[in-house]
């Protein structure tokens, strides 16, 4: 065989591959994320109104209690709830900011912890005491910097429930402000609900998001709660649904007033520090999840990399023949999917963002390697 032949199996081998890797990206798009883009809401025969405990864990959150409280305080829900706000050993106001809003709101309950529990890192010790002094089996929690994006957030999160139903899951948005970063965090945030969210509706659930996330009581209770991965710092919300979540037991709530709104992170490195911790949990999933998970990450990144070497040594016309099949279907899907998480304004720029995720793919895998930080949040 001669050099020019080992050239042309060189590039050969470089398109190949770059197919795979496209075709790959193509079977999650539309075996995966399609389910989302194109879900439709089964019409319900009955609608029912359950008793409720919302749970919200808090620590020196003072500041954002004054501002989101509210949001919570004031739904529109005319059946029983209650609105339990557990204040884990706060040094700042957050104690007095509480008990002057009970003075109003005779529906908030408070728990107040003031030690800690030695060997369970994070907030699953508030979190837990919390949910075992709530009144009602229906669980909503959320956290102290989110706010709910209307007054009947809690009916419509409450509302999937039926038969056979343990967990309902929501969608956790970010306001919207200027500048690049808040669509950075914004797009990553539509960019894990659209898989966390599809994988559930495809019946494969396999996390939830503790600013928007509902269980049974006696499902946390029948598991014993935490106990599993009380050692770790995270995991309160993926690694527990990753748990017990089944085919049949979990249902998806896309109604844009069951979302609920946060502010994102003003600086790259708190961010930065704040997605590194999240991700410690990651190893820990399922090895299905694990897998489906990885191989996804891994064809996004290597997907640009092999188009550029395609494109530079192979036929152009047929790399961009792949790319373009691979382009329409996600700009497609991206686009409807946006439009049901409220997140349309992102789509006229959705292939930089796409391009940025090899970027943050490289920047953030440290952190599947680093020690968990010992942080409450």
């Amino acid at each position: 065989m001669d050099l020019s032949q080992l050239q042309f199996n060189w590039r050969l081998t470089a398109f190949v591959i770059f197919c795979v890797i496209s075709f790959i990206q193509l079977l999650y798009y539309w075996g995966f994320f399609s389910r989302l883009a194109f879900f439709r809401k089964k019409p319900k025969e009955i609608n029912q109104q359950h008793p409720v405990s919302v749970v919200i864990c808090a620590r020196d959150e003072a500041g954002n209690l004054a501002r989101n409280l509210p949001g919570v305080l004031f739904q529109k829900y005319p059946s029983t709830h209650e609105i339990l706000v557990v204040n884990h050993n706060s040094q700042d106001d957050t104690r007095y900011l509480l008990e002057e809003f009970r003075k109003t709101f005779k529906g908030l309950e408070i728990v107040n912890l003031e030690q800690e529990a030695k060997g369970i890192p994070g907030k699953k010790y508030p979190l837990s005491m919390g949910i075992r002094e709530a009144n009602h089996e229906v669980l909503l929690l959320t956290d102290a910097d989110c706010v709910p994006a209307s007054e009947h957030w809690l009916y419509k999160m409450q509302d999937a429930y039926e038969p056979g139903v343990d967990i309902v899951l929501g969608y956790g948005a970010y306001h919207k402000r200027p500048g690049l970063l808040n669509k950075l965090i914004r797009f990553e945030t539509f960019h894990t609900a659209q898989q966390y969210l599809s994988y559930a509706l495809a019946g494969i659930p396999y996390m939830g998001v503790g600013r928007n996330l509902s269980y049974k009581r006696e499902l946390f209770l029948k598991n014993k709660g935490f106990s599993s991965i009380n050692h770790l710092p995270g995991g309160d919300d993926d690694l527990f649904i990753n748990k017990v979540a089944t085919a049949s037991n979990v249902k998806v709530v896309l109604d844009p007033e069951a979302f609920t709104l946060s502010e994102a992170e003003k600086t790259f490195g708190n961010w930065y520090r704040q997605k590194t911790r999240h991700y410690t949990t990651g190893k820990y999933y399922r090895p299905m999840f694990r897998f489906l998970l990885g191989l996804y990450t891994l064809s996004l990144f290597l997907y640009y990399p092999l188009f550029l070497l395609s494109l530079l040594v192979y036929n152009w016309q047929l790399t961009l023949a792949v790319f373009g099949l691979r382009f329409i279907s996600q700009a497609l899907i991206n686009y409807r999917s946006m439009i049901k998480l409220g997140e349309k304004d992102l789509w006229a720029l959705w292939w930089l963002y796409d391009i940025w995720m090899f970027f943050y793919y490289c920047i953030f895998a440290i952190a599947l390697w680093k020690k968990p930080r010992q942080n409450w949040s």
